[in-house]
């Protein structure tokens, strides 16, 4: 798999672009529209915001741990994050969307408040693994641009940065490389003249299209309807990303 390229400017940008590319979607949603069914199975749109702003206090803590050295997980649980996405679900749209960007500004002088030499430090992510400062901005920016196209209002995969969707190929090809059950994979972006290997036994299916149509496939969230095979077969089974 190819290696990350991304920095931390980058990484920056795309999480600060990213909030305000949801915040657009979110403030042009009618009221009406908070309860109804996201692209997400179980959760309501109010159900994706209210995660949006319980993730922004998450980055805060860990934010707070890289810069202090007091460990301060993103999470207190599994079963406090899913409850408190819960109740925040049941409020008005008002409220959410008053959380949304009230936690977005949080974190931004959050970001302000690190130190240079904090960014250097390690701390550990939701799934428990460590990981460099620097990538708690990539977390964000992860969150904001697959959250925009999971309320399922009009976002597509196609409204990302070019550069961060050849970082998603990357970061998420690798995870699946390491789940089981992951095919062997050439990807090709089409549009970027840019290829991928992703790990796994037995020869490799050459999966063919646009970088932004693979990425949706790769997280699931695309069934790949504008991808092609080398051979023309069948898009192989992925594993789930997260």
């Amino acid at each position: 798999m190819n290696a990350p390229e991304r920095t931390l400017d980058d990484t920056l940008a795309w999480a600060f672009d990213g909030a305000a590319h949801l915040r657009g979607l979110m403030q042009r949603m009618g009221d009406e529209a908070f309860r109804a069914p996201s692209a997400l199975a179980g959760w309501s749109r109010a159900h994706v915001l209210s995660h949006i702003a319980r993730n922004a206090d998450a980055m805060i803590n860990l934010l707070n741990w890289a810069r202090t050295g007091a460990e301060t997980p993103a999470y207190a649980g599994r079963e406090q994050r899913d409850a408190d996405i819960e109740a925040g679900a049941r409020r008005s749209p008002a409220e959410i969307r008053a959380d949304v960007v009230a936690s977005s500004d949080r974190l931004a002088d959050a970001v302000r408040a690190m130190p240079e030499k904090a960014w250097t430090a390690t701390v550990r992510n939701v799934q428990g693994r460590e990981i460099p400062a620097t990538d708690i901005p990539w977390g964000r920016a992860r969150e904001m641009w697959i959250h925009a196209v999971d309320l399922d209002v009009g976002a597509s995969f196609d409204d990302l940065p070019g550069p961060m969707v050849r970082e998603l190929i990357t970061d998420v090809g690798a995870t699946l490389a390491g789940a089981e059950g992951c095919p062997a994979l050439v990807l090709t972006a089409v549009d970027q003249e840019r290829t991928w290997t992703v790990g796994g036994r037995g020869p490799a299916t050459e999966v063919r299209g646009s970088a932004a149509a693979i990425v949706g496939w790769l997280l699931g969230r695309e069934r790949g309807r504008e991808l092609r095979t080398g051979r023309g077969g069948p898009l192989p089974e992925l594993p789930r990303w997260l």
